[in-house]
């Protein structure tokens, strides 16, 4: 559900000829989204520092016939954007946690996400979105929730507007979803 919202979030904005980010590709379901929403005029950047997910991404790409010059795969830590991107993108995602499927024990770090928000968040255009999915149920993934949450709370209002959305039906566990629009420069 949390997946979903973000997708509906940034599926509003996108068109042809954008330029998106998936700062954790996994398995590929959010750089799929992006690059057909971005079209093939668009590029899409997408992250991770596992081969597996690299592959994983590559293969669900090439299944719908959409692993072309608009989509660029990087084996790389998401704390790198900047090294990477220099034109301001209209979108972003980020699935923490760990890749489903892949070692449970390879996970997204405090330390390099709150670095890889900073740098996405300056490259967000105005009118820019950004999706960043919480997974507070693995070890370390609580104190990444709280140190996300707690940047997010600080931005200037005059410039970005942030949402948070939790389950209250579910446990604490449960993944949450925090939706933010650049609302001017």
């Amino acid at each position: 559900m949390a997946a979903k919202l973000g997708h509906d979030f940034l599926a509003e904005i996108l068109r042809n000829g954008d330029l998106a980010v998936d700062g954790t590709m996994g398995n590929g379901h959010d750089t799929l989204l992006l690059a057909q929403l971005v079209g093939s005029q668009g590029k899409v950047y997408a992250f991770d520092i596992q081969e597996q997910a690299i592959d994983n991404t590559r293969q669900r790409l090439v299944s719908q016939n959409l692993f072309d010059q608009r989509v660029k795969l990087i084996h790389d830590g998401h704390q790198n954007i900047k090294h990477y991107i220099e034109h301001p993108i209209r979108a972003a995602i980020y699935n923490l946690g760990y890749l489903p499927g892949g070692d449970h024990g390879v996970i997204t770090k405090t330390e390099t996400t709150l670095i890889a928000l900073e740098h996405t968040l300056n490259l967000l255009s105005s009118g820019g979105r950004m999706v960043i999915v919480v997974y507070p149920g693995h070890p370390g993934g609580q104190q990444e929730k709280e140190a996300v949450e707690q940047m997010v709370s600080q931005l200037d209002s005059l410039h970005y507007k942030v949402l948070k959305m939790t389950l209250v039906n579910r446990p604490p566990s449960a993944p949450g979803v925090v939706l933010i629009e650049k609302v001017r420069e």
